[in-house]
């Protein structure tokens, strides 16, 4: 058997090419849209491609069965209650899919969504024990996947938690202690709540340490389970839609547009928005007016999907030899709508000269100094409730950053604004995202809430 785990950080997710090395036969699971890794290690390794089978309709990013089938004209898996505009291959409970020696089995496991299937991997056919099993948003090392997402439309939170609680205490606990668990999604992923950074672990492990796998009812594993979420990145609805429908390839050429300072000018213009994907010093020492800062050193793709709109037209200001990555990020979550990038950023940006404007940064001391005057400015706090109960501001207004777009109504336009994070990433994208937005006066702090706390 030939088995390989491909982690994204940027997304943290984990999708799997399995094979039986003596047929070539292969199939990959959960893939991601940017496929040419998987292609290359199947052609590498003599595999055939012949089927993509996702868990679930994913929220979180654009998944790669539309481009892996296109490339290799692999038939397209899912559980038999999904519902999609592209043919698809449903799959059975127990149903098994034999690629020679090494063989898969699906096994229902509903609740993160109603259509959320595991796959059980065994290494030789006549195996009683499974190698290993792939449980997609149904089971993370640590946790459990959340039952409150806009994938799952139509069907209640607290109607997928009975539905997991039964997958997760009955199913998956039912399996032996060593079968290795693999799962879609680790730490830092808005999937769920308490995920590991480990990347792999078992049953018993699980059965042991994870705390919704601890045996309970379904009344309390619902409450568990649904309690502390934090909100969820606004483009998880834009892809839980476009993971069902018969939308455009990925095209890579994308990420090798190049504009000139005109052209980007001409586009702005028109109503395009501008990623900027600069460090939050760079950004601070000279951007575009209107201009969003996200970051490539983070968690790009997610931040970027939870501050823009998926149906705008995006030009890109990246970090230099970095622009075909930031193209690829947004594609990953199905932004696709990019119409170039600026050409040698450093020296562009001087022929836009009368477009470009500073950022506010304020350090912890002149913060105090601001809130101690006759006029103080109002501190905005947009880390995630978990950071927020371990200290805050005194004063200070709590709107994560995934809200705030939703939420810039409640912020009064006739006060100065201080917007800060965990330690100055987060609050340089939302301080952008606000002036873009016509807040005028906005300022982030320099080392956010842990500089604060530090100088306390």
């Amino acid at each position: 058997m030939f088995f390989a785990q491909y982690y994204l950080d940027c997304l943290s997710q984990a999708s799997y090419l399995v094979a039986d090395e003596t047929t070539g036969r292969a199939v990959v699971i959960d893939p991601r849209r940017d496929i040419d890794e998987y292609v290359a290690d199947a052609e590498a390794h003599g595999f055939t491609v012949e089927a993509v089978i996702n868990t679930h309709f994913h929220a979180d990013f654009l998944a790669g069965h539309l481009e892996l089938a296109a490339r290799t004209g692999a038939w397209i898996g899912y559980g038999r209650r999904a519902v999609t505009e592209y043919p698809i291959r449903e799959l059975a409970d127990g149903e098994r899919i034999e690629l020679g020696e090494v063989a898969l089995q699906i096994m229902e496991t509903p609740g993160h969504t109603p259509e959320s299937i595991s796959v059980l991997v065994f290494e030789h056919s006549g195996d009683t024990v499974p190698y290993g099993v792939l449980t997609g948003d149904a089971l993370f090392i640590g946790d459990v996947g959340r039952p409150d997402l806009l994938a799952s439309a139509g069907t209640t939170a607290e109607e997928l938690g009975r539905m997991l609680h039964h997958s997760v205490q009955h199913r998956l606990m039912a399996l032996p202690d060593e079968v290795r668990v693999f799962p879609a999604h680790g730490a830092g992923s808005s999937c769920g709540k308490n995920l590991s950074t480990e990347r792999q672990s078992t049953i018993g492990a699980q059965r042991a340490t994870n705390y919704a796998c601890a045996p309970m009812s379904e009344e309390d594993f619902v409450a568990i389970v649904t309690a502390g979420q934090s909100a969820a990145p606004g483009y998880f609805g834009h892809d839980a839609a476009l993971n069902r429908q018969d939308r455009g390839l990925f095209d890579a050429a994308l990420a090798h547009r190049p504009l000139t300072a005109g052209e980007f000018a001409a586009h702005r213009r028109d109503g395009a928005v501008v990623v900027d994907a600069r460090s939050p010093q760079e950004f601070a020492a000279g951007h575009l007016r209107g201009s969003v800062n996200v970051p490539a050193d983070g968690r790009f793709a997610e931040q970027a999907g939870a501050v823009l709109d998926p149906d705008s037209a995006l030009l890109v200001v990246a970090p230099d030899g970095r622009e075909g990555e930031i193209v690829t990020r947004l594609a990953r979550i199905g932004f696709d709508r990019t119409v170039g990038h600026l050409a040698e950023p450093g020296t562009s940006l001087p022929a836009l000269a009368e477009d470009l404007a500073p950022a506010a940064r304020l350090t912890v001391d002149q913060l105090r100094t601001a809130l101690a005057a006759d006029h103080p400015p109002l501190v905005i706090d947009v880390r995630t409730c978990g950071e927020r109960a371990e200290g805050a501001v005194e004063g200070s207004v709590h709107i994560p950053l995934n809200e705030l777009p939703g939420r810039l109504a409640e912020i009064p336009r006739d006060r100065s604004l201080v917007v800060h994070c965990a330690g100055g990433h987060r609050s340089s994208i939302a301080a952008s995202l606000l002036r873009r937005r016509g807040l005028g006066e906005v300022a982030d702090l320099l080392g956010g809430y842990a500089a604060w706390d530090a100088a306390a």
